[in-house]
């Protein structure tokens, strides 16, 4: 509760600080989604150990094969700070010599966000409020019987 608390006063800070870009994501991320993952966590353990059958392998190759996946996309990337890179060349000089006077927003990457790639961040924003709806429905959903015959979450007696 503490780090969720810690992350919407850092939003509240770069809101403040004219970096609305990173207060979204701070207070999404850090006050939303990271707090409702802990506490489905807790709702979702137990005090016992549940030791596995069998070893799962599925899993393991679906990591690999993404992971493999991941780092062949990344092969003919530039390199990191190359200054002949297509977006050093083109883009990036558009934005800083353009951007003051087309939208007239102090923080360059907050200009960037919010208007020349809106729609883009609009889909960010909309991924993010999807899985923390997701989450919610996790938790709230499927509540299961525990031995003495209480709920999950529910107080008192058999119901």
């Amino acid at each position: 509760m503490l780090s969720g608390i810690y992350s919407l006063f850092a939003a509240a800070i770069f809101v403040e600080l004219d970096a609305v870009d990173v207060a979204f994501t701070e207070a999404s991320v850090g006050a939303g989604i990271s707090t409702m993952l802990m506490l489905g966590t807790l709702a979702l353990t137990t005090r016992l150990e549940k030791i596995p059958t069998y070893m799962p392998i599925l899993p393991l190759l679906v990591v690999v094969a993404t992971g493999a996946a991941l780092i062949y996309g990344t092969l003919d990337m530039p390199r990191f700070g190359d200054p002949n890179a297509p977006i050093h060349q083109h883009v990036v000089p558009r934005y800083i010599e353009d951007m003051p006077k087309e939208i007239g927003v102090p923080n360059v990457v907050t200009a960037v966000l919010a208007s020349y790639r809106g729609y883009d961040t609009l889909g960010e924003v909309t991924v993010i409020f999807t899985a923390g709806i997701g989450v919610l429905v996790l938790l709230g959903g499927g509540r299961r019987e525990r031995p003495g015959g209480r709920r999950a979450g529910g107080r008192g007696g058999p119901s």
